[in-house]
């Protein structure tokens, strides 16, 4: 009998999120189209709802398609657009006159959408935007039906607070969730005092970047661009990967699945995202669902202890 992803209501919203989700950064411009294609319909009769689409590309950079690709793989699939959610990135530098309605725009442009269930804000390292803008902005794409709902990504429980506080005194609808780097090796953030707070009033947590970009899974120097690293632990991150590789040959299993089970024991946690680019690597993420209820929560959490790389090197506060 094949496991099912399971689903989890995204906050006070009306949306129901896969617990698992796919994501597009360096992935679809480096696999075969039909593979590809076989790969997300694989991942989509398993369960996989909500799927991550971000316009990343640099001005000066080689361009980048991956997000032009999952739309014509969507299309080739010819999955109805009511079956399945789309997660997009916003960035706060590129707000202007206009808001985020141009980027957002390029997003369903490039994608081939007319709306996005989803919008995360990128890193909040530009500081001469008031909140308030923010928040009545996306108020004002979430009134014309290009959004349903949003939230943030590496902001500090501090501003999301403050975020929220301006939402509810206008009232509009406020960030739902954060995207957090969050792996047996990077917790202090998502698993600090500062955030348990806002998660004890229901608000939510994506697991992102969960194996380190590959690293854990046992690709200790990928190639392709991989996320920034906070506090400094990389090292000692690649250092634990044969100690992780033979705690998981005791489990019968793979790091990678260990390290996927781990970030589904957190409770705010309503989905972890994964980049995969061979269908053989979604089956195994969605397998560790099984072996989660195999170790079970507490044990597992115990088991993976020792590979806590960023203990006492990031401020559990955020970014």
């Amino acid at each position: 009998m094949h496991t099912t992803v399971p689903r989890h209501r995204i906050g006070t919203t009306d949306l129901e999120a896969s617990a698992l989700s796919l994501g597009s950064w360096h992935t679809y411009d480096r696999v075969d189209f039909a593979d590809a294609v076989a790969m997300v319909r694989f991942a989509l009769d398993r369960g996989v709802t909500l799927f991550d689409v971000g316009v990343y590309g640099l001005p000066g950079a080689p361009p980048v398609f991956t997000d032009v690709l999952w739309g014509a793989i969507m299309r080739a699939i010819g999955i109805p657009r009511d079956e399945f959610l789309v997660s997009a990135k916003l960035w706060i530098e590129g707000f202007g006159p206009r808001g985020f309605r141009p980027q957002l725009e390029n997003t369903l442009l490039r994608t081939g959408l007319d709306h996005t269930d989803l919008v995360v804000l990128g890193d909040l390292r530009r500081h001469d935007v008031p909140l308030e803008d923010l928040v009545g902005d996306l108020a004002e794409l979430a009134e014309a039906g290009l959004i349903r709902a949003w939230g943030v990504n590496n902001w500090s429980a501090k501003n999301i607070t403050a975020l929220r506080a301006i939402a509810d005194r206008d009232q509009v609808p406020g960030p739902q969730l954060a995207q957090l780097k969050y792996s047996i090796a990077r917790r202090s953030i998502p698993d600090g005092a500062p955030f348990a707070e806002l998660f004890r009033t229901g608000f939510q947590l994506e697991a992102s970047d969960v194996l380190e970009g590959g690293i854990l899974a046992g690709n200790t120097t990928p190639e392709r661009a991989i996320g920034r690293d906070p506090g400094g632990v990389r090292e000692a991150i690649v250092a634990s990967v044969p100690v992780l590789a033979d705690l998981a040959h005791k489990l019968d299993t793979t790091p990678a699945q260990l390290c996927v089970a781990f970030t589904l024991t957190h409770p705010a946690n309503v989905s972890t995202l994964v980049g995969a680019s061979r269908l053989a690597q979604v089956e195994q993420n969605i397998g560790a669902f099984d072996l989660l209820a195999r170790i079970g929560a507490e044990e597992l959490r115990a088991l993976v202890e020792p590979f806590w790389a960023d203990r006492d090197a990031v401020d559990p506060e955020g970014p």
